[in-house]
C-alpha cells in the first residue's frame, strides 16, 4: 500500500502538506522524506509510526526533513523499542543528531543513520525480500532517488520434485537453494526443479531533481513498474523548472515513457497551484491521458494498492 502524506513543495498549503510518503510491505513502513507535521498527518491513514523501518530523505532542503524532530521524539513517548535506519545524504547525521537535542526527551530505541554516498545506482539496504536502491539525482544540493525492488524466490514445480522422488518435507530446502537426497538414493539440485521467480514490485521515488533520462532507462532495466517523480510546475513554467533544478509534468511523463512504467504519480506540487490554480496543473496532466500508463496527481492522504495496477 502506497500512501501520500504530504504532496506540497518547499510550503504548505491548506490542500497539500509537506512531502511525505509511507510505502507499507509485508507488516513494515518504509517513509521516503519527513516533511513538516508528518506525524499528524499518519493520524488520518492506516499508516502507524511505530511501524516505521527505514527513513529515506532524499535531500536536506527543510520541506523533506522538518517533520523529523517531533517524529523521532513522538516515538520515543509512544514506547518505541526497535531500532529505527535513517538514510540521507551528507549532513544527515548532523540532523539527526539536532532532532534528537532539540528539547528533552527520554529515548528507549536506537537510531542508525546511514549516510548515502555514490556517483552510480547503489543498493543501500537488502534483504531476502527486498532491496532498495540509491539513485543520484541532479538537484541544487546533493540528492538522492529511490527504488524499491521486491524479490521473488524461484518457484519449485511440484510434479517435477515428485518425478524426481523428493520428499514433500524436503521441498522448502530446495526452494532454498539446498539439495537433497530422493527416495530413489539420488542428489537432486535446485536447477533441477525450481521454475523461474514471478517478477517482484518494483517502485521509484525521484526526489526533487531535474529530468534524468539515465534513471529512465535504469529503471526500464529493473522493469519498474511505478514511478513517484516531481513535477513541480506545469508546463509552461520550463524555465523556472530549470533555473530551480525541478522538473515540470511532461518531463515526468518523459521519464515515465522512457522508464515503461504501468503508473506514474505526480507529486511536490507547488503552492501557486492551490485552489483554483489548480485546474491549470490538472489540465496540462490530462494533456498526457492518451499514454500507456496510468497518471495520477495524489491528494494528501489518498492511498494506493499497488496490486491493483499489476
Amino acid at each position: 500500500m502506497l500512501t501520500f502524506l504530504g504532496t506540497s513543495a518547499a510550503v504548505p498549503t491548506k490542500r497539500r502538506n509537506h512531502i511525505g510518503i509511507a510505502l507499507k510491505y509485508d507488516g513494515d513502513v518504509f517513509l521516503f522524506d519527513c516533511g513538516e507535521n508528518i506525524q499528524r498527518q499518519m493520524l488520518s491513514t492506516k499508516v502507524s509510526p511505530m511501524r516505521i523501518k527505514s527513513i529515506f530523505i532524499t535531500h536536506l532542503h527543510g520541506d523533506h526533513i522538518l517533520g523529523l524532530p517531533g517524529l523521532l521524539q513522538s516515538l520515543a513517548f509512544m514506547g518505541r523499542k526497535n531500532k529505527l535506519k535513517i538514510y540521507g545524504p551528507e549532513g544527515i547525521e548532523d540532523i539527526v543528531r539536532m532532532s534528537l537535542n532539540f528539547g528533552y526527551f527520554v529515548r528507549e530505541y536506537d537510531i542508525e543513520v546511514i549516510t548515502v554516498k555514490t556517483d552510480n545506482p547503489k543498493i543501500i539496504e537488502k534483504t531476502e525480500k527486498y532491496e532498495i536502491i540509491a539513485y543520484p539525482t541532479k538537484h541544487s544540493i546533493e540528492s538522492y532517488g529511490y527504488i524499491f525492488k521486491e524479490i521473488k524466490k524461484p518457484r519449485l514445480n511440484p510434479e517435477k520434485a515428485k518425478e524426481f522422488g523428493v520428499r514433500k518435507e524436503d521441498f522448502k530446502k530446495l526452494k532454498n537453494g539446498i539439495p537433497v537426497k530422493s527416495i530413489y538414493g539420488l542428489t537432486v539440485y535446485p536447477y533441477q526443479v525450481l521454475l523461474p521467480p514471478k517478477k517482484g514490485m518494483c517502485l521509484a521515488y525521484s526526489g526533487d531533481t531535474l529530468p534524468i533520462e539515465d534513471f529512465g532507462r535504469y529503471l526500464k532495466n529493473l522493469g519498474c513498474d511505478f514511478l513517484i517523480h516531481e513535477a513541480t510546475f506545469d508546463d509552461n513554467l520550463k524555465d523556472e523548472a530549470i533555473e530551480t533544478m525541478h522538473s515540470t509534468i511532461g518531463d515526468a511523463v518523459n521519464i515515465a515513457k522512457i522508464a515503461g512504467v504501468k503508473v506514474l504519480f505526480l507529486t511536490h506540487i507547488s503552492a501557486r497551484y492551490d485552489k483554483e490554480y489548480f485546474n491549470i496543473y490538472k489540465s496540462n496532466a490530462e494533456k498526457y491521458s492518451n499514454e500507456k500508463f496510468k497518471i495520477f496527481i495524489p491528494e494528501d492522504l489518498e492511498s494506493y494498492n499497488l496490486k491493483d495496477f499489476l
